[in-house]
């Protein structure tokens, strides 16, 4: 996908960066370049702020339809907006997970009741809120999931008892879309259901899993009868409705996700420039490396972004996260050895860890969340070359 921009859309650029040069003030001076991964504990209430702020100035949602709350914003405007908003530093979203995952998957698979009920929180930036998919002994066979949901006879609510983890800000968080099992005698992506839970209720329990650097940015959590509100499409289209979702995850949000990494190695760079580390080859073509890695992500990202609309995954959405992930921990390898003996040493106890220190650290689970790099290789050879499934243990 060859991606041009008319007049039109670079107008619409101007109007995106003089919106974020205009509100990145003040109070929310402090949120630039803060919030991201590894980073996303910071300044909760702050970013919370900044979602209804983002809100008031039409700008979450840009890309769902007008009828929904969204801009309607055409493909290019969309990367474009993405791209600014890494450009100015703005803060990680908190939002993120209902306007790009929830959002996208109510709209395309949900009732217009549901639409109605659950959308106008995520555009307003009031509601927040977090994925329950992974669990003890399902994290990248999400297939293996043992939640269970269970419809109550009298009242036709659906019952959910299990355990989600790794559940990012589900502390914050006002709902939770989760894959249980409605079929208690199903195996694998059969039988499954797609469930909407408020987190505010008896039988939810959330508890943050603290990190050696004592940070907490993620969760378990505990479904002991919570009530489900709503569940999207029929029991056993569980897994239909998330394999969309993940198509919408590998979508235009992508861009901006490249936008903060070209930020991380810009920064790499002037240290580089800054400490004499430049000077050394080996270092030269490290960097040199990078910057080639990252070009090929964008290309790869406009060739997904040309099947513009669909939700299913396409052959080269599966290539994307094996790739960016492992150029992102090579990246964070890079900054340490930039840095050199400065790499080791914190301002403060007992983590007070510079941005890149804390990119480095984090970076080293990217390619274990979202679908381990053994996991995403078997997908490839499976679902995009065709090749036999892995033999199976007994």
């Amino acid at each position: 996908m060859k991606l041009t921009f008319s007049p039109e859309d670079e107008a619409f650029r101007g109007e995106v960066a003089g919106w974020l040069r205009d509100n990145l003030v003040g109070e929310f001076e402090v949120l630039r370049y803060r919030g991201g991964p590894g980073d996303e504990h910071m300044f909760p209430e702050e970013r919370k702020r900044w979602e209804q702020k983002l809100a008031e100035g039409g700008w979450t949602c840009v890309g769902w339809p007008q009828q929904y709350g969204g801009r309607g914003a055409s493909i290019e405007q969309q990367v474009i907006f993405f791209e600014e908003y890494a450009r100015a530093g703005a803060p990680g979203r908190v939002g993120h997970i209902g306007e790009g995952l929830a959002g996208p998957t109510l709209i395309a698979f949900g009732s217009e009741e549901q639409k109605q009920s659950y959308l106008p929180g995520i555009v307003a930036g009031t509601e927040l809120w977090c994925q329950g998919y992974s669990e003890p002994s399902a994290g990248s066979d999400l297939a293996n999931v043992r939640t269970k949901a269970t419809q109550d006879t009298a009242s036709g609510k659906w019952l959910i008892n299990g355990q989600k983890v790794w559940t990012s800000l589900a502390h914050e968080s006002d709902w939770c879309f989760v894959i249980a099992r409605t079929d208690p005698d199903s195996q694998a992506h059969r039988g499954l259901g797609f469930f909407l839970v408020s987190m505010h209720q008896p039988g939810v329990t959330v508890r943050p899993i603290e990190q050696l650097t004592g940070t907490s940015e993620f969760n378990e959590v505990f479904f002991d009868d919570a009530v489900a509100a709503d569940i999207v499409g029929e029991p056993g289209d569980g897994w239909k409705v998330a394999m969309g979702l993940l198509g919408f995850e590998r979508g235009v949000s992508t861009l901006g996700q490249q936008m903060q990494f070209q930020n991380e190695l810009d920064e790499i760079i002037r240290i580089a420039k800054a400490n004499g580390a430049a000077t050394e080859p080996s270092i030269r073509q490290r960097i040199a490396e990078a910057h080639t890695g990252l070009r090929l992500m964008r290309y790869n990202a406009m060739r997904m972004l040309s099947d513009n609309g669909s939700s299913e995954p396409d052959s080269s959405s599966l290539v994307y996260k094996l790739h960016w992930s492992s150029w992102h921990r090579n990246l964070g390898a890079l900054a340490m050895d930039v840095l050199g003996p400065e790499a080791e040493i914190i301002e403060s106890a007992p983590y007070n860890l510079t941005r890149l220190q804390s990119m480095f650290l984090f970076t080293r689970s990217d390619t274990i969340y979202g679908g381990t790099n053994q996991i995403q290789r078997n997908i490839i050879a499976e679902r995009g070359l065709g090749m036999p499934k892995e033999p199976k243990g007994r």
